[in-house]
């Protein structure tokens, strides 16, 4: 723990200025700090109890999304996509025919990116803590929101908001907990987690995202260096789940009913669940395990799909730390 954490404490202080990092304890009423951060945000109407959120430690937006992201070709010169090794996580989709991919190296100093493809306006999140990795449709009964981050937490998972009524967004679930928007859900969009290699090849005409020129960011290098090593997780004051360890990687579909194990998928190589059929393929790292997050552990990628007409159609899938999805689904099996 003690070396993650000095990791975490430098993210913070090469991005913030100096933050006091003891998570927020109080009863069930608001934080002035929290009035006074967010003064359009209606408390009032909420979902959850505000003791169960804590501080990730930075305030508002602290952690910078993006918000005009440069869209190179895969084949462009620039040095940011020549950086990008063959086995580096990135998160992809393709929309109305067109195809994008996400790296993690930039992701895991953004969170948020908001984005436009295939003419429509998404939202592209990943939360480090939760291993969440998940594309939105930012329309919400259709108005299209940007989103940002609001510096806390709940399970460990990143709690966003949106601009436009500064609504608090679950990011793990795709809904709005806290504000005028509680009950309104973002619809989860088919993506892919895979390496940036394995997106290469099976779309050669796509397009990478990249943050603005000059931003001053390492990327290339995971902050939470052996994150995924934990035996517990960071800021997490919840059940564990039994019989897998709390940071292992678990699949689920999106119906949330059951998971399993990444490390099961992978000694069977694929699973049929009805019509969907999950494969396991080597060749992508962990995000969160070795400083230089091309160098992390071999954990391979997942992909999704169900059969229509003679082809492969993608469906949603997600992979994340199965303490995470023990937390927000407690009543669902996790298959060891």
């Amino acid at each position: 723990m003690s070396r993650y954490c000095s990791c975490f404490f430098l993210l913070c202080a090469v991005v913030f200025a100096p933050i006091c990092f003891v998570a927020d304890s109080f009863a069930d009423s608001v934080p002035r700090s929290w009035r006074q951060e967010f003064p359009k945000t209606d408390f009032a109407k909420r979902s959850i109890s505000l003791d169960s959120v804590i501080s990730g430690g930075p305030p508002r937006d602290a952690i910078a999304p993006i918000d005009a992201a440069r869209v190179l070709p895969l084949d462009s010169s620039a040095p940011e996509v020549l950086a990008i090794g063959a086995r580096e996580p990135v998160l992809s989709l393709t929309l109305n025919g067109e195809s994008r991919t996400y790296p993690l190296r930039f992701l895991i100093w953004h969170e948020i990116v908001n984005d436009t493809l295939g003419g429509k306006k998404i939202v592209a999140t990943f939360c480090p803590l939760c291993n969440s990795a998940i594309v939105f449709d930012a329309a919400v009964e259709g108005r299209a929101l940007s989103f940002s981050t609001t510096g806390r937490l709940r399970n460990s998972d990143l709690l966003m908001y949106d601009r436009e009524t500064e609504s608090w967004w679950q990011q793990f679930l795709g809904e709005a907990v806290i504000g005028k928007l509680t009950g309104k859900k973002l619809t989860v969009l088919p993506s892919q987690l895979e390496s940036w290699a394995q997106f290469q090849k099976r779309h050669p005409r796509g397009t990478v995202a990249l943050p603005p020129k000059d931003f001053p960011r390492a990327y290339g290098e995971n902050p939470y260096a052996r994150y995924d090593s934990l035996a517990h997780p960071f800021l997490y004051r919840g059940a564990l789940p039994e019989g897998i360890p709390a940071l292992a990687r678990v699949v689920s579909l999106a119906n949330r009913k059951r998971a399993i194990a990444l490390s099961k998928l992978r000694q069977t190589g694929s699973v049929r669940w009805g019509e969907v059929v999950l494969e396991w393929r080597e060749g992508q790292a962990s995000a969160l395990d070795h400083g230089r997050i091309e160098r992390g552990k071999e954990v391979g990628s997942v992909y999704a799909w169900r059969e229509k007409d003679g082809e492969r159609v993608a469906v949603v899938y997600f992979v994340d730390f199965a303490f995470a999805f023990h937390a927000f689904f407690p009543k669902s099996v996790i298959l060891k």
